[in-house]
């Protein structure tokens, strides 16, 4: 969420960041909301006031009274009580004006960094760097579903019935290699200095709509009937949470957490073929990171984190590539932002396995996540980065490690918690 102040001396530079965004119905919100704020300090201006007016003409009271001019005193009581009536009319409407200021300042997308790309949608997103060798094996390749049932390793015909369609039981050494990636990937980011954390699954409404945008929140989220609670889609809304209304000495950044969880979410409208199985799911596992961090240092943390995202990959043999995010393709709340990309050896392509964003001061600013610094108080910067999100990596990582034989190599770095095995083979 930006800063009124900003919208009311920048206009245009709101509007252009708009139009950048391909947001044009928006538009007209920015001249709403700068009016409106007109108002609501005229009114604050008039409160403030009376309010002063109201204890001068108390003092004025007592004097006459204490003079016995007792009708003068019963003229300016009066004035006060005409007084009291339009400041308690004035403190309505300054409620109802600072309501609606903020339902606009909320959908106000948030300034974007010059560096992202200008571009409608995700299609004309900007590839950035290749890591590893993409290989196309001389085999035929089976989809990530068919070679896990070659191992025993997934059942979704049970899961239907259970709970439907978006998810799945997964089994035996599968369900082992699931396990295994993601104690890996904890101990990769304790190893980079990050603080592990297992937060709470649910989060109330004032910490979703201070995470991330309403559009997101109707697509993505699972409302607790009866109770004002969410089930979480990414552990870093939680995290991020941990710190709301919360004022940091500034020497005591930055904080960094890496977190595991499960993550619910609707996946609403039709997928095509290649995100069926467990690739577009209800429930999924992940280590999450993100960063808490000064203005100053938010750039930096923003390439080590999904550098982090990179090295994980490639030390588990699956080649990636870095997407910068183009402008249409941004979330209302990210100032940049870039998606890795895992080689998919079947089709030959690469596919999303996580993205890497920073949204500056947005979600500290409805959060209200200060820093106390040596010249007074601001709001922090937030990061955040999907370490591995393992039934999607896991598609990647059995087309990438899959041998000739119908066997799945397990790379040097994830045998120890696989208990020593040097590959996964049919029973």
């Amino acid at each position: 969420m930006l800063d009124i102040r900003f919208v009311r001396e920048n206009p245009d530079v709101v509007k252009q960041n708009i139009r950048n965004k391909f947001q044009e119905a928006k538009l007209p919100l920015v001249d709403e909301v700068i009016a409106l704020d007109k108002e609501s300090r005229a009114a604050k201006t008039e409160a403030d006031n009376l309010r002063a007016s109201r204890n001068k003409l108390s003092k004025q009271i007592g004097q006459l009274m204490g003079q016995g001019k007792k009708e003068e005193a019963e003229e300016v009581k009066a004035q006060v009580a005409a007084n009291a009536a339009r400041l308690a009319e004035l403190e309505t409407l300054e409620g109802e004006l600072q309501e609606k200021i903020l339902k606009i300042m909320m959908t106000i997308p948030n300034i974007i960094d010059p560096s992202v790309p200008i571009g409608r949608d995700d299609s004309e997103n900007v590839e950035l760097e290749k890591f590893g060798e993409p290989v196309v094996p001389d085999f035929e390749i089976p989809y990530h579903t068919d070679i896990m049932k070659s191992f025993d390793g997934i059942d979704l015909d049970a899961a239907g019935k259970v709970a439907g369609n978006g998810f799945y039981y997964l089994m035996g050494d599968i369900a082992r290699l699931h396990s295994a990636v993601i104690s890996y990937a904890r101990d990769f980011m304790i190893d980079r200095g990050f603080t592990y954390c297992v937060p709470p699954f649910m989060i109330r409404s004032n910490v979703v709509t201070g995470v991330m945008s309403f559009a997101e929140m109707d697509a993505m989220m699972y409302k607790i009937e009866g109770e004002d609670l969410y089930l979480i889609g990414t552990s870093e809304h939680s995290m991020i949470g941990k710190f709301i209304d919360t004022i940091t000495p500034q020497e005591q950044l930055p904080k960094t957490l890496t977190s595991y969880s499960p993550c619910f979410r609707k996946e609403k409208g039709a997928h095509g073929i290649e995100e069926r199985g467990v690739y577009r799911i209800h429930q999924f596992e992940k280590q999450e990171m993100i960063v808490v961090c000064a203005p100053q240092e938010s750039p930096m943390w923003y390439e080590k984190l999904w550098k982090n995202t990179v090295d994980l990959f490639c030390s588990l043999d699956i080649p990636v590539r870095t997407l910068e995010c183009c402008s249409g393709d941004l979330a209302d709340l990210k100032v940049k932002s870039c998606d890795v990309e895992a080689w998919s050896p079947r089709q030959k392509k690469y596919f999303e396995v996580g993205s890497c964003s920073n949204l500056g001061d947005a979600q500290a600013r409805r959060l209200k996540i200060r820093v106390d610094g040596p010249d007074g108080k601001y709001f922090a910067h937030t990061l955040n980065n999907t370490v591995v999100a393992p039934p999607r990596m896991l598609i990647a990582f059995l087309e990438n490690n899959l041998q000739a034989d119908g066997s799945v190599k397990i790379p040097q770095v994830l045998r120890p918690y696989m208990g020593g095995m040097e590959a996964i083979r049919k029973k």
